[in-house]
């Protein structure tokens, strides 16, 4: 099991010269598509005051931005910004993944990978790079050019790049369809510039030569969309993938952090990672 590590950290919109809180708000409120009367009722102010906040005639109490930002659901490392714009000290704490005070994350993220075995499972930070995974994705990964499990490996990276998992994987038009649309939904929510860069290099990828899904007749009733992946082995494994983030989180790290499972979704893929165990 790879050991957890720090995510490298990037420039918090926000802070320093830049947009004033109010402009933040608005951009923030034209995102979520809310009208001023919109969000004014929800925060319980009045519409003439949203407007003064956004235009710079009124400065906001710190309570006043955290209230807005909690209505307009944006993520806590865009209400640490919107504070710092407004002149106020971040109310949420980002640490690094090395700090004594998330070892007992560290540790219960530690046991669910390998409870996870032997199905493989991995955790990301906010940019899709690995920090963590079990032993039983290692198999899987055998074929991809070293250069893309150098760290920080980004899974998305790995599993569309022309000389990653992308060849191997049956359906990949589907699967690279449902990460692109992934992506862009994780941009609407939270304005993440380094995931608009990503977004245009994984697009540009080119697709590899047209292959036939591996079981075109598999329904799986519209549910979701299956990783279909080519081993030399065990034959074609099939997965459904699933999400786990942290709970209300009070900082920014692990706010940012998900793990991502993935699960048989045949038969013969529980058999075959049952004996690659």
């Amino acid at each position: 099991m790879s050991t957890l590590a720090a995510s490298p950290r990037s420039p918090t919109p926000g802070v320093g010269p830049g947009p004033t809180v109010g402009a933040l708000i608005r951009e923030w409120r034209e995102r979520r598509r809310l009208s001023q009367l919109d969000l004014s009722c929800d925060a319980g102010i009045s519409t003439r005051h949203l407007s003064f906040i956004e235009t710079g005639r009124a400065r906001p109490s710190r309570e006043m931005v955290l209230r807005l930002a909690e209505e307009l659901n944006a993520p806590l490392r865009a209400r640490n910004a919107l504070l710092l714009a407004a002149g106020f000290a971040p109310a949420f704490a980002e640490r690094s993944l090395d700090d004594p005070a998330l070892a007992g994350v560290r540790r219960s993220i530690d046991l669910v990978l390998a409870g996870h075995e032997p199905f493989p499972a991995l955790v990301v930070d906010r940019g899709w790079r690995m920090l963590a995974a079990n032993r039983a994705l290692g198999p899987l990964l055998a074929g991809v050019a070293p250069f893309l499990l150098e760290p920080p490996v980004n899974v998305l990276r790995v599993s569309l790049h022309p000389e990653g998992l992308g060849p191997r994987i049956a359906n990949f038009a589907e699967w690279r369809a449902h990460i692109l649309e992934r992506l862009k939904s994780q941009i609407e929510a939270t304005a993440d510039a380094e995931l608009q860069v990503l977004l245009e290099e994984l697009a540009a990828y080119p697709a590899p030569p047209e292959q036939t899904a591996a079981d075109p007749g598999a329904d799986y009733g519209g549910l979701a969309v299956p990783l279909q992946l080519r081993t030399p082995d065990a034959g074609v494994l099939s997965f459904f993938s699933t999400t786990t983030v942290f709970g209300t989180p009070l900082d920014v790290t692990l706010s940012e952090l998900a793990l991502e499972t993935f699960l048989p979704a045949d038969a013969h893929t529980a058999q075959a990672l049952r004996r690659l165990a």
